[in-house]
């Protein structure tokens, strides 16, 4: 399971809205198409993760994940912040690019760990940063993730 292969243009957004952390979470969740009490019980279960500590990874990253019987299989979305989100990360930077994951609890597939694994490599990348800010439209995000090989 290659990262490309979970993305395509209804699951990355490039210009985040939300100013609080929250509001970030929500909007992602925004993008994997739940119902409304889908969205809910998810967004319960990503702050009951962040609780725990956050995801927010450093160097501009934030990976939240969790898993939820809101699913029936992995589930991810990305979304770019220009500005940055204060996400409590450890760095104590804002987060300024998300990633998504989630997954049911039971999992055949078990994609889980391996994509949350490929995302943060994804993230410590050389000059990914750099790459990152410089997209203009979801399919050069597709491109990147193709040329990153993950």
């Amino acid at each position: 399971m290659e990262l490309k292969e979970l993305f395509n243009s209804s699951n990355v957004k490039l210009a985040l809205g939300s100013e609080e952390k929250d509001d970030v979470l929500l909007e992602l969740i925004s993008l994997l198409k739940l119902d409304e009490k889908a969205k809910e019980m998810l967004f319960k279960m990503l702050k009951k993760r962040e609780n725990l500590g956050s995801t927010g990874i450093g160097k501009g990253f934030a990976i939240p994940h969790c898993r939820s019987l809101v699913v029936d299989k992995l589930n991810v979305a990305f979304g770019r912040h220009t500005k940055g989100v204060d996400f409590n990360s450890i760095d104590g930077k804002p987060a300024n690019y998300f990633f998504l994951i989630v997954a049911p609890p039971v999992e055949i597939s078990n994609y889980y760990l391996p994509v949350l694994g490929k995302v943060a490599q994804f993230c410590k990348s050389t000059d990914i940063t750099a790459k990152l800010d410089k997209l203009e439209k979801v399919e050069d995000f597709l491109a990147l993730l193709e040329e990153a090989g993950n």
